[in-house]
């Protein structure tokens, strides 16, 4: 038996789950957060298997002081020693077009990630921190870094080249990478076995951050997101996809700087900007009291969504299959409910019950639909597991 740890390090945070693998059987035996890394009140939040979760007030400074203290909080209840550590897998948000899978840590690809830094800035550095501080406190244990963007590198030069200047594609590059590629890759994989086939699938992780693939047998053809995760669809507080030169005119017009507009785009708009709330349960709640500017919010990001789903069912020349995931796809229901009934043209007839079902894999099209549409959870942490176990070793 190999006990795998996952870790997602943020800039103030660091998220981490402890597995037990035997074969193919992965059981998670503690999982938490520690919060507020680098400032006053920081927290470590765990849960050892389905206990109550408790809350450590823990002082840390660094990342380095998170993993030393999540690590003695696991020895406290899940772990007897950490040399039963086997491997310890890492999400990093960005590995450009150097990275088109997952890969086992070196000193090399630390620097490497690093180096990608400029292209997610609040995130890369927080990742590079998260491998240090693991590689101090492990320095014998194998590390595995799983990639948000290399699931979305099978796509071929006309999904991912901007019509830019050629020098900022070679110089800056800048091109459509995509992102929550881990999210994407499960629920297309876990879907293929439901339907029988690899075929074509269209996945919608939507949650506060919301991105949309198209898949053809496994294969990422197309994504939403972008050179940054701001474009696509609407979101809980981004904009999607706009006119370019919206922000330029917003510069001149007002006088804001670009940290301003990047602000203004990434945090006060999408869903919030339409209607006073990000978080899609404010947003249903104030549909069913009739508030108009909620309805509207809906409408224009059920709008945004069909846009993106119809586009990818061109490229695809056709759809086996839609999957819902993340947050607001696996409990929206009432936004599902809507989406679906403006996609009734594709054959597609809503199974009312079903889809009032919350957190657990189901089909809720009727057996009759010609494209089967299902809720599946998503398991990042999972696919981050396996990987780990594949490319370690252990």
């Amino acid at each position: 038996m190999k006990k795998i740890l996952v870790i997602n390090c943020g800039s103030s945070s660091l998220k981490f789950q402890l597995y037990n693998v035997e074969g193919e059987k992965y059981e998670v035996i503690s999982k938490g957060i520690a919060e507020r890394i680098g400032v006053e009140h920081s927290v470590i939040k765990i849960q050892y298997g389905d206990a109550p979760k408790q809350q450590y007030p823990t002082p840390m400074p660094t990342h380095s002081e998170a993993i030393r203290s999540v690590f003695g909080l696991l020895l406290n209840g899940a772990l007897k020693s950490m040399d039963e550590v086997s491997a310890v897998g890492h999400r990093v948000v960005q590995g450009g077009d150097i990275f088109k899978a997952s890969v086992l840590v070196t000193d090399e690809v630390i620097e490497q990630i690093a180096g990608l830094s400029d292209l997610a800035p609040l995130h890369n550095p927080a990742h590079v921190l998260g491998l240090k501080a693991v590689k101090e406190v492990l320095p014998n244990v194998p590390q595995v870094a799983v990639f948000d963007t290399s699931f979305h590198q099978t796509m071929k030069p006309e999904a991912y080249r901007y019509a830019i200047p050629e020098d900022q594609y070679t110089r800056n590059k800048i091109r459509r990478y995509g992102f929550h590629g881990t999210s994407h890759k499960y629920v297309a994989e876990e879907c293929a076995k439901l339907i029988g086939k690899k075929g074509k699938i269209i996945t919608c992780h939507l949650g506060n951050g919301a991105s949309i693939s198209a898949v053809e047998n496994g294969k990422c053809v197309d994504t939403s997101m972008g050179f940054t995760p701001l474009a696509g669809t609407i979101m809980g507080t981004r904009s999607g996809d706009i006119d370019p030169y919206i922000p330029l005119y917003i510069m001149k017009k007002d006088g804001l700087s670009v940290d301003q507009v990047n602000d203004l785009l990434n945090k006060q708009s999408g869903m919030l900007a339409l209607c006073g709330y990000s978080d899609n349960r404010d947003v249903e709640n104030g549909i069913f009291d009739g508030d108009e500017k909620c309805i509207l919010a809906t409408d224009c990001y059920v709008h945004s969504l069909l846009k993106i789903i119809g586009g990818y069912i061109a490229v695809l020349g056709g759809v086996d299959a839609i999957v819902f995931t993340a947050g607001v796809g696996e409990n929206g229901w009432a936004l599902r409910k809507q989406l679906i009934e403006r996609l009734a043209y594709l054959g597609i007839t809503l199974d009312e019950k079903n889809n009032r079902v919350r957190g657990e894999t189901i089909m809720i099209s009727t057996p009759d639909s010609k494209v089967k549409v299902y809720i599946i959870p998503t398991d990042e942490e999972l696919v981050i597991a396996h990987d780990t176990v594949r490319l370690s070793g252990v």
